[in-house]
C-alpha cells in the first residue's frame, strides 16, 4: 500500500480488493508455516518451494492485478513486481499487511500470536474510507498445557483462527469501498459470524485437549466474541 500513489478512484475497489487478497495470501502462507511447525515435512527447501516459492507467485499475480486496474482507470502503471518475493520473518516478529503495519496472524508459527488479530488485514484503504478492522482476544496465550497428542490439532485450530479473522478484515476493507447495508450490517453479516466460526474452533481445540487428559478447558468459548474499530 505505501508503494502506491494516486490511484484513480475508478481503480480503487479493484485495488483494495487485490491488497485485501495479498493480506490473505500471507495469512495461507502463516498458517501453512503453523502447520509446519506442529508437523514437520520436506526437506531443507521444503519451505521454498512448498510455501515462498507459491506465495511469490500467488503476489505477482495480484500486483499485475493491481498495476493493470490502476492503467485501466488512466493512472500510471507502477511497478511492484519487486514486491512479490518474501522472506521468513524470526519468530514473534510482525509481517507487514497493507494498513498501519500488523500482526497478519504471524506471530510465532503456530503459536496464533494475538489471535490474528492487531491489525491483520487491516487494508487501510486505497483512497476511500479507512477500513475497520476486528479485534478478537488471544488464545495461544490462554491455553493450559497442551498434551503433545493433541498439539498438531490445536495448532490447525489456532491457525484457522488467524484464517477467520483475515477473512473478516478483507470483509470489512470491502465495506470501506462499497458500503452496504443498515446499521447492523457489519454485527449480522461480519462480527456475528465470526463468532460463530470462533466458537466452533475453540470447542474443537477444547475437545482436542480434552480427549487426551481429560481436563477439557470450556472456558475459551468466552473468547469468541470479537469487536470492530
Amino acid at each position: 500500500r505505501d508503494k502506491l500513489s494516486g490511484v484513480p478512484a475508478a481503480a480503487v475497489a479493484g485495488v483494495e480488493q487485490e491488497l485485501a487478497n495479498l493480506d490473505k495470501q500471507i495469512e495461507e502462507a502463516n498458517a501453512r508455516l503453523a502447520a509446519q511447525a506442529a508437523n514437520p515435512q520436506g526437506g531443507a527447501n521444503f519451505i521454498q518451494n512448498a510455501i515462498l516459492g507459491p506465495l511469490a507467485s500467488k503476489r505477482t499475480a495480484a500486483l499485475d492485478r493491481i498495476g493493470i486496474n490502476i492503467n485501466r482507470a488512466g493512472g500510471q502503471r507502477p511497478n511492484l513486481a519487486s514486491l512479490a518475493t518474501c522472506g521468513l520473518n524470526t519468530p514473534g516478529t510482525p509481517s507487514a499487511v497493507n494498513g498501519n503495519s500488523g500482526n497478519a496472524g504471524n506471530g510465532n508459527a503456530g503459536n496464533n500470536g494475538n489471535a490474528g488479530n492487531g491489525n491483520a488485514g487491516n487494508n487501510g484503504n486505497a483512497g476511500a474510507g479507512v477500513a475497520q478492522r476486528v479485534n478478537c482476544p488471544s488464545v495461544a496465550d490462554r491455553l493450559p498445557a497442551v498434551p503433545a497428542q493433541a498439539a498438531a490439532e490445536v495448532q490447525r485450530e489456532l491457525a484457522n483462527l488467524d484464517n477467520q479473522i483475515a477473512d473478516a478484515n478483507a470483509r470489512l476493507a470491502q465495506l470501506a469501498v462499497r458500503p452496504e447495508g443498515g446499521a447492523n450490517f457489519v454485527q449480522n453479516t461480519v462480527v456475528g459470524p465470526l463468532k460463530d466460526r470462533r466458537v466452533a474452533a475453540l470447542n474443537r481445540i477444547a475437545t482436542a485437549i480434552g480427549r487426551v487428559d481429560g481436563n477439557r478447558p470450556a472456558e475459551l468459548v468466552n473468547l469468541a466474541p470479537c469487536s470492530v474499530s
